[in-house]
């Protein structure tokens, strides 16, 4: 059995979809198709969960550019005649429709999750009448049913045990041999949605194929592999056909796009290898991340990441950053959900990064401020160099204004101001 996994960018519209169709029309073999949200829909529906949340925008309006987007896929894909797949669709947006007419809860996490989850729940609903309008049935699965998880939205924990029993239940491939889900989303035992963090399609294949002893997962992206930096910012860059699950979940972990942070643990385990291919070039092999005997030579590795949030704390009351004021600050990182991308402290100062998030900023800055003066910087980038040197640096750090630089043997970083 085989698990693949398409992200937003591969089906941002209809010749993504009718790609899609082409790169599992020459499966064989057990296949369980994991699907994102089409195109930058994840970010429209954001969007329109800080409106609701915060009651401010026009709802209405960002609603309905949701819904023209998906139309026009369905009326490229479909024509205007098919009322069975208008009819699955319609479905869900009076679901959302009704979240939207109601009043939210206290809780920004718990609406984010239910709100979300509809651009999985979108694409995979039209990529399904999709596939079997072309006589390719691939069963679809709300993978709410049988991937569970505690109630931490936005970052849920998976109750392993569980899903393994339900998930074993529900792809049994007894009568079919493909099946279509959603990656990112997940549901409790008490059925609320919940999310695995943002980018987390790739961690829910990499679940599935743990669970279901898969021989290997692919993920579907718009490069030919894992490239040493991202080739819409940099300019000759390489792809590197193979690295081990360590360097895998170093480079996740400093921010690199091609991976979740998450997604190396579940196939680590079981020796299950990960393909990175281009659904543009599906003839291409890629690169594949596996365990790995022989130390690779690799070149520079460098990973930009954008939208940025730099603060520095001192306490008001000048006392040191010791381990009991640092425990009260990652508890409330915690509280917020959100994630130290790099940390640096000296005496009476404590220097963090983390991704910028509007809708919580405002609240999460004033309960700093109760016991520190906070300084912080917005739109900065994290840019990391995995296996350094110094020329590689000088070329990508001259002449912008560096907040914070960390080194270490294999990996420097720079926080550096957009000009």
């Amino acid at each position: 059995m085989n698990v693949y996994k398409f992200g937003g960018a591969s089906v941002k519209d209809a010749e993504g979809v009718k790609n899609l169709f082409k790169i599992i029309n020459t499966q064989r073999e057990n296949l369980i198709i994991v699907v994102s949200a089409m195109g930058k829909m994840t970010d429209a529906l954001e969007v329109l969960c800080n409106s609701y949340f915060g009651k401010t925008g026009n709802i209405a309006e960002v609603f309905q550019r949701i819904q023209d987007f998906h139309q026009q896929i369905i009326r490229d894909l479909f024509g205007s005649a098919d009322s069975e797949v208008n009819a699955r669709v319609e479905a869900l947006y009076q679901e959302l429709d009704t979240i939207l007419k109601s009043d939210p809860s206290l809780c920004y996490d718990y609406e984010y999750d239910r709100i979300i989850c509809f651009g999985e729940l979108l694409s995979t609903t039209i990529i399904a009448a999709y596939l079997e309008k072309q006589g390719r049935k691939a069963k679809f699965t709300d993978i709410r049913k049988c991937l569970i998880t505690d109630q931490n939205y936005r970052n849920a924990c998976v109750d392993i045990e569980l899903s393994a029993q339900l998930c074993r239940k529900t792809f049994n491939f007894q009568d079919t041999f493909m099946y279509i889900t959603q990656g990112f989303i997940a549901g409790t035992t008490t059925n609320q949605t919940t999310t695995l963090g943002r980018e987390g399609s790739d961690y829910t294949a990499a679940l599935l194929a743990n669970l279901l002893d898969a021989e290997d997962v692919t993920i579907w992206k718009d490069v030919p592999g894992i490239m040493n930096a991202d080739p819409k910012i940099y300019e000759n860059t390489e792809i590197i056909s193979k690295l081990s699950y360590k360097e895998a979940i170093e480079l996740s972990n400093c921010g690199a796009k091609v991976i979740h942070p998450k997604t190396i643990k579940p196939l680590q385990n079981k020796g299950i290898p990960l393909f990175v291919r281009s659904f543009l070039y599906p003839e291409s092999h890629g690169s594949v991340i596996r365990e790995l005997d022989e130390k690779l030579k690799l070149p520079p590795i460098y990973i930009n990441k954008g939208d940025q949030l730099l603060l520095t704390l001192s306490p008001r009351d000048f006392s040191f950053i010791a381990e009991e004021k640092l425990s009260r600050i990652f508890a409330t990182l915690a509280k917020y959900r959100l994630r130290l991308n790099l940390m640096q402290n000296s005496a009476i100062t404590f220097s963090f990064c983390i991704d910028y998030n509007e809708a919580i900023f405002e609240s999460f800055i004033d309960e700093l401020h109760d016991e520190y003066e906070v300084l912080y910087n917005k739109n900065v980038r994290l840019l990391t160099i995995r296996h350094y040197n110094e020329d590689i640096i000088q070329q990508l750090t001259s002449h912008k204004n560096v907040l914070v630089e960390q080194r270490s043997r294999l990996t420097a970083r720079f926080v550096v101001a957009d000009n």
